[in-house]
Parts: structure tokens; C-alpha cells; sequence
């Protein structure tokens, strides 16, 4: 074990507060995570290091603290992040537990600035909104309402308000004009439950859209607590809209991301800060994902923009940060901006972005460190060795989402960062193959389980996209968890088959966060 420095609650403290880089890393899974974690402690589970730190901490000399609840997982995760090359790397001193002794306000569920700012929002800017049944009526007596849903497409797919049309929330000010072309015309906003439709409400509020603009109040879960049907299965898309609503629309956002005092960046910019030592840069694309992959600038994430303010610390866990903005129509930046600057985020938008400028194509790929060295074997070696060989078992890392969807027949469900108790639900044999989605985490994890068994361990060469490219079959739904599915918080807004009182405790923890908010007193957070 190497001997690696502590902080405390104050070092934490005076960092956010002075507005100082931090990466504060929660590296437990993700549902423990969700139980209780102080504000601004982000989450990058243990198991996900290698595969998230570059991409996620693009400095190596920015201040890392990681926090666990006392298991000794941040001390892994430190020896892990030195091991990549981060040079000032702490563990917090007694965890979760010393937070809450040392006075430090903990917080429930997960993406919890952006909620609770959500909250604050609407506590100063009385956004409107409407009850379900209010909607419902107006759906009913074929009133002149259009509904959009502010979430990504596969959550609207999931589960939809009759009528709603899915226009994830940085496109609403883009969009709207077209989809709502008469002024008398209302527009409802949803979500699954109350922060991005508050966002997506207060966006159109903001930028002066002349329709009169409602929320729908608690989103999904309040119409499923009316006892109101919601569709599924929906695919109702925005459409491109013409040059001159584009033009207005980049008008409007434009002002918007003024008033927010949001700064203006160019390429030349982006060139100095991408070589800067002494500060760390987030330089993300806000448009669609298809956008996107069709060209981008090099060296930016494909992050839309409605999610970037829902899920900021996703992908930018060093708070303290500068966030870099392009999209060439100006909407889909200014607008997710002026939010991530009233976020207390020290934001700027790209100007002057040419055609010609968007040389990148493709899916982003997170930057990895070098592979570890690992004996593989080819997916039909696997098959043969599966159907015929009782002595060898299938390990799958992958996310418990993923595993479920579909995974080698047979195989089992392991979390790297349980894998000392995983091992012992896994039956006993002289071979084992490792897989995953991406295939990376297999590999990383390939070492550790050797070390735990005098059986041979191979890994399947490319992981699970090999063996469905290969043709093989997979087997779908949870048989054979060696670890509990910890590394994925269930949300009490997803999903169709959610327990009633806990969506109404979820409701009642988003209207308390303001309060919470008012006792952390770290996050600088302010309203337009």
C-alpha cells in the first residue's frame, strides 16, 4: 500500500469557496453514491478509473481528493490515478462519515448541482408550470398545445406524454418557432421529473419566445401520480428549421448568454488553452449527436447541450474549470451557457466557426492510457471452448444495464470493484475468459483477477462487439450476478414500472434541495 497525503472537510471547503480547481471524486459505485455524497464530490467509480480519468481530468497537477465511505476504495483509487501520472492525488481522511462529522451537508440521488439549482430557479424566477390534469384537458378538448420532451431520445422513447414531441432541451429555443409557429399557441415543457423542464421552460422564458410557455409540473412521474396513461414507444422528432429562424433563434441565445455574462472564445483560443499547463479546459460540441460525428472541431466532446446542464459533473468533475462551448448556429452554446455560467462554471462560447473548421468526424473516443499486456483469445475459440468445455466460465465487467441487454450465454455479471466477493460466487474452473462492453475494462481488470485464482485467465479478444460482430448469440435479462448491480443508481423517474410513493419521496427530496443548498453554502450558484 503507498503512502499517499489526506484532506479534510476545510482544504475541501476553501477550495470551492475561493473558486479554485478541485476534483473532489466519489469513487464508489454508483448507487452508493447516490445515498449520500457531499454536493460537489463527483462521481468516477474505481472500477472506471482507466477508463475515465483523461478524458475526465485533463491536467495531470490538478488537486484530486478521493472519497469512499470508509472501505478503503480511495485509497485504490489514489494508488490507481498516481499510477496514470496525476501528481497531486489525496485521499479524504475518514470519508463520507468525517464530511458529515466535520458539519459538511450530504446530498441524496445523483446529478445533484444541477437539480438543486433547477430548484433554486424556480424559487426566484416563479417559472409557471401546469398539473397534469391541467395538461390532460388541454391534450383532450384538442386545444392549440404543443408538448415537447426535453430529455435525451431513448428516455422519450421509453415513455412519453400523449402528443409530445422529443426536442431535447438545448435544441428548444432552435426549434420552437417551427414547431409552434402562431405566437397564440402553448407550449408545454416535460421531463421525468422537474429539473429540465424547469431549465427548458425558464430557456424559452429567457430568450423571449412570444408563446406562453408552461411546465409541465413533476414531469412523467406527476402525470403517472395522477393516474394519467403515458405512451410508449414514441419517435416524434424536431425537424431542421429554415435560415432565418435559425438567424433569429442565434439572435435570442446570443442575448441570453450576454445578460449571464457568458465570455467569448476563438480558435486561437482554443489552441493556446489546449496547451496550457495551469489550468484545466473542457472543450465540448453541444449539438446532436449526429451532428457531430458528420464533422467537429478536433478535440471536442460530442456533450448535448440540455444534458451538459443536467449532468455537468459527468463530464466535468473539476469544478473550478473553464468550459469551452462550440456549435456553429450559436444557439446550442449560448443557451446551455448562460446556464453553466449562473452555475457559478467559468463558461465560454466559441465564435466564428466555419464548415471548414469541423475536420474531425466520427464518434468521440476517450482518450486511454497504454493497455495492460494480456493473453486474448478470438471469439469462435470461445464458443467451441463454451459448448464443449464444462472447465470454462465467462466473466462479463461490463455496466449491469449493458449485461442485462445481452451477454455471452452463460457468463456471469462481476463488478471489478467487488471482485474479491464476486470470485467466490463464480464457480470454480481451470479457465476463465473476461469480456466487457467497451472491452477495455476487461482488460484492466485482467491482472487483479488473475491474482485471485491459480486458473488461466484470457480475454476475449475485442469483448462483447467481437462476439456480436462474430455472429454469435447473446442471452439477455440478470442470471448469474457475482456482484449486486451497484454501479447504477435506479432512478425513481425511469423506467415504466416505478413504485408510486417513491416517486412522491423523490419529489418531496427536489423540493428540499433549496434549503440544502442554503446550508452548503459552497456553490456561488445565481439566477438571471
Amino acid at each position: 500500500m503507498m503512502s499517499i497525503k489526506t484532506q479534510n472537510y476545510a482544504f475541501i471547503r476553501s477550495k470551492l469557496i475561493n473558486k479554485e480547481e478541485i476534483a473532489f471524486l466519489d469513487v464508489r459505485e454508483e448507487d452508493p453514491h447516490a445515498q449520500e455524497h457531499p454536493l460537489f464530490a463527483a462521481n468516477l467509480p474505481l472500477s472506471r478509473i482507466e477508463i475515465d480519468a483523461y478524458g475526465k481530468l485533463p491536467k495531470k497537477d490538478v488537486p484530486i481528493v478521493t472519497l469512499d465511505d470508509g472501505e478503503g476504495n480511495a485509497q485504490l483509487a489514489a494508488e490507481r490515478l498516481m499510477a496514470l501520472g496525476y501528481t497531486d492525488v489525496a485521499v479524504f481522511n475518514g470519508g463520507v462519515a468525517a464530511w458529515k462529522a466535520a458539519g459538511g451537508e450530504l446530498f441524496r440521488d445523483v446529478n445533484v448541482p444541477s437539480k438543486s439549482f433547477g430548484e433554486l430557479v424556480e424559487s426566484k424566477r416563479h417559472t409557471p408550470s401546469l398539473s397534469a390534469q391541467e395538461v390532460k384537458r388541454l391534450i383532450d378538448s384538442k386545444a392549440d398545445v404543443v408538448v415537447v420532451d426535453v430529455r435525451r431520445f431513448d428516455e422519450y422513447n421509453t415513455m412519453s406524454i400523449p402528443t409530445g414531441i422529443s426536442v431535447p432541451g438545448a435544441e428548444l429555443v432552435l426549434r420552437i418557432p417551427e414547431l409552434a409557429p402562431n405566437p397564440k399557441t402553448k407550449i408545454i415543457v416535460n421531463c421525468a421529473g422537474r429539473t429540465r423542464s424547469i431549465i427548458g421552460t425558464q430557456s424559452l422564458i429567457n430568450a423571449g419566445i412570444p408563446n406562453e410557455v408552461n411546465a409541465l409540473r413533476n414531469g412523467t412521474i406527476g402525470w403517472t401520480l395522477a393516474g394519467q396513461e403515458l405512451d410508449k414507444g414514441q419517435s416524434r422528432k424536431f425537424t431542421a428549421v429554415s435560415e432565418t429562424t435559425a438567424s433569429e433563434a442565434a439572435s435570442r441565445a446570443r442575448s441570453v448568454a450576454d445578460q449571464a455574462k457568458v465570455k467569448r472564445a476563438s480558435l486561437a483560443d482554443v489552441l493556446k488553452w489546449k496547451n496550457q499547463l495551469e489550468r484545466t479546459t473542457y472543450f465540448f460540441d453541444t449539438r446532436t449527436p449526429e451532428e457531430y460525428e458528420a464533422g467537429h472541431l478536433p478535440g471536442f466532446r460530442s456533450v448535448p447541450g440540455g444534458q451538459l446542464v443536467q449532468e455537468t459533473e459527468m463530464v466535468a468533475p473539476v469544478r473550478g474549470a473553464r468550459i469551452v462551448l462550440a456549435d456553429p448556429s450559436g444557439v446550442r452554446a449560448n443557451m446551455p451557457a448562460s446556464w453553466l455560467a449562473q452555475m457559478a462554471w467559468d463558461v465560454y462560447v466559441l465564435d466564428d466557426i466555419k464548415a471548414a473548421d469541423l475536420s474531425e468526424k466520427g464518434p468521440w473516443k476517450a482518450p486511454l492510457p497504454t493497455l495492460p499486456s494480456v493473453h486474448t483469445v478470438d471469439p469462435a475459440t470461445v464458443s467451441n471452448w463454451l459448448k464443449t468445455d464444462s472447465n470454462t466460465v465467462a466473466v462479463d465487467f461490463s455496466t449491469h444495464a449493458n449485461y442485462v441487454k445481452g451477454h455471452i450465454p452463460g457468463s456471469w455479471y462481476a463488478l471489478r470493484s467487488q471482485l474479491k466477493d464476486a470470485i467466490k460466487k463464480i464457480p470454480q474452473v481451470d479457465r476463465y475468459i473476461l469480456t466487457s462492453s467497451p472491452n477495455e475494462l476487461s482488460i484492466f481488470a485482467a491482472a487483479e483477477f488473475q491474482v485471485l485464482t491459480k486458473a488461466e485467465v484470457l480475454v476475449l479478444e475485442g469483448g462483447n462487439a467481437a462476439w456480436t460482430n462474430a455472429g454469435f448469440e447473446l442471452e439477455k435479462g440478470p442470471s448469474r450476478l457475482a456482484s449486486p448491480p451497484l454501479d447504477r443508481y435506479k432512478r425513481p423517474y425511469e423506467g415504466t414500472s416505478v413504485d408510486p410513493a417513491a416517486m412522491q419521496a423523490y419529489l418531496d427530496w427536489e423540493f428540499g434541495l433549496v434549503e440544502q443548498l442554503g446550508k452548503d453554502g459552497t456553490h456561488h450558484f445565481w439566477v438571471l
